[in-house]
């Protein structure tokens, strides 16, 4: 039984592998993207409350993403394993998951830190030909992604819990580090 911690910038593959890994493992893909597309679709409480502050262009606020997350936690097919994509995105959220994982009697196993030189994450954003893509954007994201998850990445570090994978390999080198780590 693996519980992992997925972290890595925009094009770093972060999705890709743990979509992979949660399906070789037969353990669960908990993105907290679509999660929150499902919960909006699906109109529940959680997601008309998100898709008001998504409505606005505003993030969704921590608290009903961690809220999307215990209720996700407490489903039965999380308890041979989970892989957690896209969240925590800070220091904040990774206390709150810290806390809301005692509360359900979890723990992460690992937190896994996918590496990627900026220039390779530019190149494969700008491959996948969307629209609002461009050099100058995805740069902004991704600095915007190191000054929010270099702190976080200490955080798991100082707990022993970080694990970093160079993430430039091909897709099935990467894949073949990540079994070896999670089986280690």
């Amino acid at each position: 039984m693996a519980r992992l911690i997925f972290l890595g910038p925009p094009g770093s593959g972060k999705g890709t592998q743990a979509a992979q890994l949660a399906q070789d493992e037969q353990i669960s893909h908990i993105s907290t993207g679509e999660l929150l597309r499902k919960a909006v679709a699906d109109k529940t409480d959680l997601g008309v409350k998100a898709k008001y502050y998504m409505d606005k262009g505003e993030l969704v606020p921590d608290q009903l993403v961690l809220d999307m997350v215990r209720e996700r936690l407490h489903k039965l097919d999380v308890q041979s394993g989970w892989i957690l994509d896209g969240f925590p995105r800070n220091v904040a959220q990774a206390e709150s998951l810290e806390n809301l994982l005692k509360e359900v009697a979890q723990v992460s196993d690992s937190v896994i830190s996918l590496e990627v030189p900026d220039d390779l994450l530019v190149d494969r954003l700008l491959a996948r030909g969307r629209k609002d893509d461009n050099e100058e954007t995805i740069r902004r994201r991704l600095e915007v992604y190191r000054e929010q998850t270099a702190p976080l990445i200490d955080f798991y570090r100082a707990r022993g819990q970080l694990k970093s994978i160079d993430g430039a390999q091909p897709i099935s080198s990467v894949t073949a580090v990540l079994k070896q780590v999670i089986c280690s």
